[in-house]
């Protein structure tokens, strides 16, 4: 008969943690409605008790998204598991999910507790969760460093006080798969009681091996898989979402009669929308979803895939929603052929949103012949997710000389907080140049950390899209800009940046004033 493997999706979790990915409550609602689309089985949404804006996007969440389990995090602390539970209130279904460190390092150096204690501890916290949802999950973090029996008693412990599901991570991805299958099998003939809950596994990806781990451990009795989209998380990410359901769905006879119920006709578009809102770009070679998944240019390669497409792809690119050919859309289409383009690729909008688009769309289609899938998606995250009325810097003008036999210089005009400033300098090309007379019209002095640029289309008129990371002070930020023009991409990539870390820092230095004042 056939068994359903459970996709637990964490990118608005442990996938926001990793440093770059941090996303505003908007953003992880507009990514939480997409996950559901996708039909993964749980959005963890966030981690309530760590901050005000965790809580307000799992609440969000919890009141919008229907049709998916939506899960907060919370440590064994029954304040969290209270906050968690305040959270998730409004949700369709909801889950808590609690954990604590089972590895002796962990106990001794990071909890300072004997395992006694920690075993109390976890009892307790599943018991209190248990009081606000029947579906409780437990993590014993750092299992795979984790002493055996010692393992198989907390496990059995917290099935006993209502545990529904039971988390096995490799919180550090120390494990090898053959290894990590064993420590699964054993799981599965070592605790009684392990048929009365559905096993988890959560592992990441510090050796390359999260996605084989995962699927090893689905092989042994695993039913349900932790994983983000585009394999983002903690240090070097998390199991790949797009790669352990296609590899379960492509390989069948190895996973036989296991299946999943995520839509992979969505996986593409879902990881699209993620690079959208996080500026952050996957590799070309990326498995599924880069750029190069389902591209060829060897000539041996393209004779074999034009006689017969098995020959070089295991995978139908259509199958996770890979565009096999770009809609046109130009000049001459209309607002009805834009709505229907929006509503083919999961956005929610209303009639306000539409008439913004289309304008931009139509400024756009003037520019350009052709605007494709990727030129539409770029106008989206333009209109949803900048920083809005938040900005405290616009540009308003630029202008470049530059060529190989003059020194490239700038000019800026721009408004700061209402005061408008304009400053020159030199470069050691027009995008250096433009940026250091921003950086001299206002006085500070962030840190470039990382500047990429690539045309969204194969054409000379394409879009660019770029990307900018800097930090100001101690404020990281990542910022991103579109445009048909490198230079002006650039510029509001950098400015998009500068104003996110702007205004964090200024939060902070509020934040805690507040505190030295006693007021929060």
């Amino acid at each position: 008969m056939a068994e359903k493997v459970y996709i637990f999706d964490t990118t608005l979790r442990d996938g926001e943690q990793a440093p770059g990915f941090s996303m505003t409550t908007e953003e992880k609602l507009q990514m939480a409605h997409q996950l559901a689309r996708l039909k993964v089985d749980i959005i963890e949404a966030g981690f309530a008790a760590a901050s005000k804006g965790d809580y307000s996007a799992i609440r969000l969440i919890s009141e919008e998204v229907k049709g998916v389990t939506v899960c907060s995090l919370a440590r064994a602390v029954e304040k969290d598991i209270e906050i968690a539970a305040s959270a998730l209130e409004p949700a369709e279904r909801k889950r808590i999910h609690t954990f604590i460190a089972t590895s002796e390092i962990h106990m001794k150096y990071k909890l300072k507790m004997s395992p006694e204690d920690v075993l109390e501890r976890a009892k307790k916290a599943v018991s209190f969760a248990r009081n606000f949802t029947d579906d409780v999950e437990f993590s014993c973090e750092d299992a795979t460093r984790s002493q055996r029996d010692f393992l198989y008693k907390i496990i059995e412990e917290t099935i006993k006080a209502g545990a529904t599901v039971i988390n096995i991570p490799d919180t550090v991805g120390y494990a090898m798969p053959e290894e990590f299958g064993d420590l699964i099998e054993n799981i599965m003939n070592n605790v009684p009681n392990i048929d009365k809950v559905i096993l988890s596994v959560h592992c990441h990806d510090d050796l390359g091996l999260a996605t084989a781990n995962s699927l090893t451990a689905v092989l042994h009795g695993a039913r349900q898989i932790e994983c983000t989209i585009n394999g983002i998380g903690e240090r070097a990410g998390n199991a790949s979402l797009e790669e352990v359901v296609m590899a379960i769905k492509t390989r069948k006879d190895i996973f036989k009669d296991l299946y999943t119920d995520v839509n992979t006709k969505e996986i593409y578009k879902t990881s699209r929308l993620l690079c959208r809102i996080t500026g952050s770009f996957v590799q070309p070679n990326k498995a599924i979803v880069g750029d190069n998944a389902f591209a060829h240019e060897s000539g041996i390669h393209q004779h074999g895939v034009l006689s017969h497409p098995l020959t070089y792809e295991i995978i139908n690119p259509e199958d996770v929603g890979f565009p096999m050919s770009r809609i046109v859309l130009g000049k001459h289409s209309g607002r009805h052929a834009l709505r229907k383009k929006l509503e083919e690729m999961g956005v929610r909008f209303t009639e306000e949103d539409l008439d913004r688009i289309f304008e931009k769309f139509k400024a756009l289609a003037d520019k350009k012949k052709e605007v494709y899938d990727e030129d539409i998606e770029a106008l989206i995250y333009e209109d949803f997710f900048k920083t809005g009325e938040e900005e405290p810097v616009k540009v308003i003008h630029f202008q470049v000389q530059s060529g190989d036999a003059i020194v490239p210089t700038a000019t800026v005009k721009l408004e700061y907080k209402g005061e408008e400033r304009t400053a020159t300098s030199t470069g050691n090309g027009p995008v250096d140049a433009t940026i250091k007379a921003i950086i001299k019209a206002l006085d500070i002095k962030p840190r470039l950390l990382d500047y990429s640029i690539k045309a969204l289309t194969p054409d000379t008129e394409a879009m660019a899209e770029a990307r900018v990371v800097l930090e100001l002070g101690e404020v990281k930020a990542s910022g991103r800009g579109t445009d048909t023009d490198v230079i002006k991409a650039s510029v509001d990539a950098f400015v998009d940046a500068l104003n996110r870390a702007i205004v964090r820092k200024e939060y902070i230095i509020k934040r805690n004033m507040a505190k030295r004042e006693g007021t929060v």
